[in-house]
This record gives structure tokens, sequence and C-alpha cells, in this order.
């Protein structure tokens, strides 16, 4: 079958970075689903992986975990699934990646794919959404928040692709008032396009821009990018006993200057369920349902802004090279081998 994968950690301006590969078909595990990958997004995990995690041996490691396809076969106690349904997910960070025509998933961190939607409008949301929901309603657990109060959400870095999906389950699924944050004017509109109250660039101080829209302090922070960087307005701009979340990887996090305020910090990796087979690990099926419905309802879009024909290396040299910009909005999404 074809893939796309790499020997060894490169520049993605080396042709070598990613390649073609031909590989033989996975072998199913029990619980596992045979994929026909009919689209795929790029996340910057993948990016991560590539830079930094060279397989052993000289070995190809197929990246990828966002994809929509269609099940071909199913493993012999997988049972939420049958062969020929369409489906959507993000898979595991430990197994090899949606970057092939033929994927073997466990069907527990699966969820049928929104009707509404396209193989790749669907291929751009599970890892984002997966992650969005377990920032909200697992780590900060949102839905116990105080209705009494005034409970406010600054997202920093909300036009990426977490939180262009974060922004839509926050301002439809809680009480909470949203703020993101975003330092370009086409961002910056993206934010509020997709359910932000407010906006501020992150580029400028903090607290005088959310004074000026009447807030003096937020409840929640999660912090999507550059977290190292922000902690100190991060500390500045949280109300006391207030909560952070985090996504990304600082290479130091100090977090003394939280004590004062008793502010607590919870980091979130939505590969954690699958890494480690924990008990709630088909939390993921649940919750990936719940958004399907939640697309098909209208309530969820997706966050798809760039669509490339053709899974191959070369285009996804492209995509990851754009990731590591740091400029993207949204989600790039490739279809069809």
């Amino acid at each position: 079958m074809k893939a796309v994968g790499f020997h060894t950690s490169l520049p993605i301006t080396d042709t070598n970075a990613l390649v073609d590969l031909d590989l033989p078909e996975p072998v199913l595990g029990e619980h596992d689903l045979l994929v026909e990958v009919k689209a795929v997004s790029v996340n910057p995990v993948d990016t991560k992986v590539r830079r930094n995690m060279s397989p052993t041996n000289g070995e190809a490691r197929v990246l990828g975990w966002d994809a929509a396809g269609i099940v071909r076969r199913v493993g012999a106690k997988a049972t939420l699934f049958k062969e020929g349904d369409e489906v959507w997910y993000a898979g595991d960070l430990t197994r090899p990646g949606s970057n092939a025509q033929l994927h073997a998933v466990d069907e527990r961190i699966v969820g049928p794919k929104p009707k509404q939607l396209d193989f790749a409008e669907a291929a751009a949301l599970p890892l984002t959404a997966i992650t969005a929901w377990e920032l909200l309603f697992d780590r900060l657990k949102v839905q116990h928040a105080d209705p009494t109060q005034r409970n406010v959400l600054l997202v920093v870095g909300a036009a990426g692709g977490v939180g262009s999906v974060l922004l839509q389950l926050a301002r439809r699924l809680t009480g909470l008032t949203v703020i993101g944050t975003a330092s370009r004017p086409e961002t910056q509109q993206w934010a509020l396009e997709k359910g932000a109250h407010h906006v501020i660039d992150h580029s400028k101080p903090w607290a005088a821009q959310l004074s000026e829209l009447g807030f003096s302090e937020v409840s929640h922070v999660i912090s999507l990018t550059h977290t190292d960087s922000y902690l100190d307005q991060i500390v500045e701009v949280l109300q006391p006993e207030g909560q952070m979340a985090l996504i990304d990887d600082p290479k130091a996090l100090d977090i003394m200057p939280f004590k004062r305020k008793s502010l607590s910090v919870h980091w979130e990796l939505m590969f954690t369920r699958p890494i480690f087979k924990t008990p709630t690990l088909a939390r993921q099926h649940a919750l990936l349902t719940r958004v399907s419905e939640l697309v098909d309802e209208g309530i969820v879009s997706t966050t798809l802004t760039q669509r490339i024909a053709g899974i191959n290396a070369e285009n996804l040299r492209k995509a990851h090279a754009q990731i590591e910009s740091a400029t993207t909005r949204g989600k790039i999404v490739l279809e069809g081998f």
C-alpha cells in the first residue's frame, strides 16, 4: 500500500524529510478497524515527531494523527462499527500514523463521520476536537463552574487548529464569556467568527486590553502556544483560585508565581488515553460521536482552511513547512492517494 513517512529526522527543506513508501497492509488487533483513508490533516505534533523522533534501525515511520475514511475490515472483538461505515479519528501516537492508504486503529478512539461533511472537511477536526473537549470538560471541568460568578475564559493563540474548535465548543456549550488572542487582522476576524465574544492582541499587554473590554481578571486561561513567553501575563490576569490549562511544550515552566493566587495548572495531551489504555479510553469514541452530532446539527463547523489534492510526500512536506511557519489559520487537509 502507498504511505508517506521518514527514516531519519531532517529539516523539512530536505527532500528526504518525508518520502513516499510502499508498505505491507497493517495487521489488525482484536479491537481494531482497518480504515481506507480518504483524507488526513496535518497538526503540529506531526512536525514535532518528524523533527525529534527518528525511527530505530533505519525503519520508516508513518506520521499522521487525523483521518477520515471508510471501514474495510474489523477486528475479532470490534463491535462499534461494521464494514462500509464512514469514520473519523485522531489515532494513537505509539502506532503507525494515518498517512497511508490503509490504517489500523482501535475502534474505541474512533467516531462516526459527520454526515454533513465530506471526508476532507471531517479530517480537519478529530485531534483538535478531542483536545478542545478534554481541555474544557476533563481538565478544567468548566461544566462545574459556579454560574453565579462571572466566568471568563481567555484562549491564547485562538486562531489555530485547537483554538478554532475550542472557541466553538466554549461559546455554544458553556456559559463562559470567551476571549481569544490573535495578533493579525485576519486571525482576529477568524476567532470572532468561530465564537469568541472578544479578541485581544497577544503581542501587546493583556491587562490593559482586558480592562478596556470591562474585565479586571479572568477565571480560566487555556494556553495553546508560547506558554513560557506569556506566563507572567497569565498569572497577572487570572483571578485568585483561577485555573490554567496548556497543551504546548515550554522549555521551562516556573509555576511558583502561581502559589500566591492558589492557581491550578492542568496539562492536556489527547494521546494520554490511547498511550496508557486508560479505563476512560472509550470516552474518545463517545466525544467524537457527540461532536459528529453537533456538526450535523450545525452547532460546530469544520476548521478546514486549505485543501490539497493528493496525499504524498511532496504535498506533506509543503504542509509541514507551513505548520512550522506558525502562521496557519485553521487546518490544512490532504485528500486522496
